[in-house]
């Protein structure tokens, strides 16, 4: 059964806990791994929270940091375990990118620049199995299904009624006049966009062809933000075997300028509002 504690984001608040004992300890990440005879990529990976943390991990490395205070030790502790418990996510089976699912999922705001497509949180049913059946052809209908309901599922974070997700998406007009699944599959996705775009958490903005070059053409990312402020920002970078997640402070302050230049050049939301209507008549006129 899925728990509702947040397995990814347990692992980078433990990682930088212990990251931050070790460096009080002054201490390199290649002696640590030395005392433990293990190695340092596996101390960078715990850092960083792209791996599980046995709680037996966490014991030892509280020895080397020669760290007393029991309620610290056993605060440590609990979080190694939580942060092997299961996400929602998981019951869906392998999912290679639930790392990022992770991090959505407890995320209070998202500013994401898509040149492709729409963004996951904004497609519809039928769009997100025309997306998900174009990009990965060797894939059985059944995996197609599977990916489809996992990314309705993440759509719950937009429509949750307590704490939505901020939603900030500007969308290169190559997303619009992009025919996937059909006319009508586009009509109907274009009109969702327009619908959500009027819902107080969620602005779209669209960068037209006309700009021409603009800080964006090196491709998407997206900028995740969290409530709680001992999490850092980070910068998510997709790729088709793998992904990457930027932490450092000199990373998120370059993308998140960026992203700026990107919201200033591009149409405002009323405008794009009248864009995105103007070219789902297009669609629907066939």
């Amino acid at each position: 059964m899925a728990s509702s504690v947040n397995p990814t984001v347990r692992r980078r608040r433990l990682g930088q806990e212990l990251r931050r004992l070790r460096e009080q300890r002054g201490m390199t990440a290649e002696e640590v791994a030395d005392r433990l005879l293990v190695s340092q990529s596996k101390i960078s990976r715990l850092e960083n929270g792209r791996r599980s943390i046995s709680q037996r991990d966490v014991r030892d490395l509280c020895g080397v940091y020669e760290v007393e205070d029991r309620r610290i030790v056993d605060s440590l502790m609990q979080m190694a375990k939580e942060s092997r418990q299961q996400g929602w996510w998981h019951a869906f089976g392998d999912i290679p990118y639930s790392v990022y699912i992770g991090l959505e999922t407890d995320a209070a705001s998202l500013r994401v620049y898509e040149p492709q497509v729409v963004p996951g949180l904004l497609q519809t049913n039928a769009y997100a199995e025309a997306v998900i059946a174009g990009a990965l052809p060797e894939a059985t209908q059944a995996d197609i299904e599977r990916r489809v309901q996992v990314r309705m599922r993440r759509q719950e974070r937009i429509h949750s009624g307590r704490s939505p997700l901020r939603l900030w998406a500007v969308l290169d007009e190559s997303v619009l006049r992009r025919e996937v699944g059909g006319k009508a599959t586009m009509a109907e996705q274009l009109e969702h966009l327009n619908l959500l775009g009027q819902l107080p958490h969620i602005t779209l903005q669209v960068m037209p062809f006309a700009m021409g070059a603009h800080p964006g053409v090196n491709g998407q990312y997206a900028i995740l933000e969290f409530p709680d402020a001992s999490d850092s920002t980070v910068i998510y970078l997709e790729g088709v075997t793998s992904d990457l997640y930027l932490e450092k402070a000199n990373d998120v302050q370059s993308y998140s300028v960026m992203y700026e230049h990107l919201r200033a050049q591009a149409l405002n939301p009323d405008q794009t509002r009248e864009f995105i209507e103007k070219v789902a008549k297009e669609y629907a006129r066939g």
